[in-house]
């Protein structure tokens, strides 16, 4: 029970890693609050983990919605333990031909919205509160066709050095987590089982693509006091793809 009496918040958590990440997180005894754009996959989410989970339907990119998250949980619950901004869109395209609507959605949702996530919520989190930010292998690593959801992913890196220094003073740790290929819903509504598990044996040294809950529990280890002395470094979750 790592996290027991721990308030988390887990944007992006209905699917995927996020999901993985909150049934972790109640497992591990905290009162986990979930963020998702649409109120069916919330409930739907909620109801499959069980126990101390709660949604809220709200779109990262507005402010409005972001403004009602804290309302929401400063009536609730009264702060933040810990924040997962997972939340993200993983959208592709070649450098020449993305459009300006396509660049502002990506940045909109995985800087702005991150960003504004972060100092949102920033006002209830306690003195020793944890912050993860949700980066990628791809801030380190060059790969055609995901310039502007790279360049997002690394802008994370070094907002969560920065913030890192400017609230040294609260206590409060700010780090990224760098998931490589993880068997998501998303990954697999383009690639089947066997091209990512084909793709990995040949890309990452250890020969296969990573699973949601190998992210949990990478969160989970910077959400609780096994990295108490951990604050600024960024985790690489990601089989060694992007270190060699």
């Amino acid at each position: 029970m790592k996290l027991e009496g721990k308030v988390a918040v887990i944007t992006g958590g209905t699917s995927g890693m996020g999901l993985a990440t909150a049934r972790r997180f109640v497992a591990e005894g905290a009162t986990v609050i979930i963020t998702g754009r649409h109120q069916s996959a919330l409930d739907e989410a909620a109801a499959a983990i069980g126990g101390a989970i709660s949604g809220f339907a709200g779109d990262i990119a507005s402010l409005t919605d972001l403004n009602r998250l804290h309302e929401q949980i400063r009536s609730n619950h009264g702060r933040v333990d810990v924040l997962f901004a997972n939340a993200g869109r993983g959208d592709s395209g070649y450098f020449g031909h993305v459009t300006e609507a396509e660049f502002d959605a990506i940045v909109g949702t995985n800087l702005k919205g991150t960003f504004f996530t972060v100092q949102t919520l920033l006002p209830l989190m306690p003195e020793g509160a944890s912050i993860i930010l949700n980066a990628s292998m791809t801030a380190r690593k060059g790969i055609p066709g995901f310039s502007v959801y790279s360049a997002t992913k690394a802008g994370l890196r070094s907002l969560a050095r920065s913030l890192t220094a400017e609230l040294k003073d609260r206590r409060i740790r700010i780090n990224t987590l760098s998931p490589g290929v993880i068997k998501t819903p998303l990954t697999l509504a383009n690639y089947s089982e066997e091209a990512i598990d084909a793709m990995q044996a040949e890309m990452t040294p250890l020969g296969r693509a990573g699973e949601g809950e190998e992210i949990a529990g990478a969160a989970l280890f910077l959400a609780s006091s096994d990295s108490s002395y951990v604050t600024g470094i960024d985790l690489c979750v990601d089989g060694g793809a992007a270190q060699i």
